[in-house]
């Protein structure tokens, strides 16, 4: 059933002290996808910058903007609402000839490379290996896989950073919904499913009250291709559905980061977030 969904996301940085000037980039805008319908958008920044928008080469909606006064703290407020319709459901998919068609391979390779940082390990490459050897199409394998990591790593909010990478995740046995986003896009990568993050939010509360604001969280899951682009969320173990909002996708969270830059001055700073999702719909 499609939702209607407004998304108030808060997020910026304090400063311990006065800093001269910042640059930074904000993707915290919703994707305009064959599964959603941005109907309203703005993002408010403070104090007053000089801003760009555009979209990535990954496909992001992107503010970039600047600082040029003396400030101790920023924050940025972006504010949605949109229509989340029926999401496309796991089928029949690709065969796995289809995926190993050069001109595939070609067209996906960037999803396809296994970096340092989602590197799964040998053990989760040899499992990802094994899947493969008893699945029919690649969607059982993706499939496979992703349950096997569930099997072994815990969902522990705050057990991990965004540098952690994906090999310290398997061995802890705990991590977020980044952790596990990054151990399937390695272990699919690894046996040739081309796999990519995705960033967004999601709605914790299973029934909500329409018009009531709800916390809601900053959320990642993934999707693999298989014909198209089809989304699995590993942190609860479902596909992403009506309460999902995709903002951006990318190689992994380094590239849909909500919120980065750089600064003028020898200050530390503490970033803070909070999400408000309502049903409208």
């Amino acid at each position: 059933m499609a939702r209607q969904l407004r998304i108030v996301h808060r997020t910026g940085y304090r400063y311990h002290g006065l800093i001269s000037a910042s640059h930074n980039e904000a993707r915290m805008t919703p994707r305009a996808t064959r599964e959603q319908y941005v109907l309203a958008t703005r993002l408010e920044i403070t104090p007053v910058a000089w801003s760009h928008a555009f979209i990535d080469y990954w496909g992001t909606p992107v503010t970039a903007f600047e600082i040029a006064e003396p400030h101790s703290r920023l924050d940025v407020v972006a504010t949605s609402t949109v229509d989340v319709g029926d999401r496309l459901s796991v089928g029949a998919g690709i065969s796995w000839a289809d995926l190993r068609d050069p001109r595939l391979c070609d067209q996906q390779v960037e999803y396809l490379g296994v970096t340092d940082h989602v590197d799964p390990g040998s053990e989760l490459r040899r499992i990802a290996h094994d899947a493969v050897k008893k699945a029919d199409r690649p969607v059982d394998a993706a499939q496979a896989i992703i349950r096997r990591i569930l099997e072994r790593v815990e969902y522990v909010p705050g057990s991990t950073e965004v540098s952690t990478r994906a090999t310290a995740v398997w061995e802890a046995r705990a991590g977020v919904c980044q952790d596990l986003v990054h151990l399937g896009l390695g272990a699919l990568r690894s046996v040739g499913i081309p796999t990519r993050y995705v960033s967004g939010y999601v709605m914790p509360a299973t029934n909500p009250v329409v018009g009531q604001p709800t916390t809601g969280e900053s959320h990642a899951w993934l999707q693999f291709w298989d014909g198209a682009w089809v989304g699995l969320d590993p942190t609860n173990n479902t596909t992403p559905g009506d309460f999902h909002v995709e903002v951006g996708v990318g190689r992994d969270y380094f590239d849909v980061t909500p919120l980065k830059g750089v600064y003028s001055g020898s200050q530390s700073s503490d970033l803070f977030v909070e999400v408000e999702m309502t049903v409208l719909a």
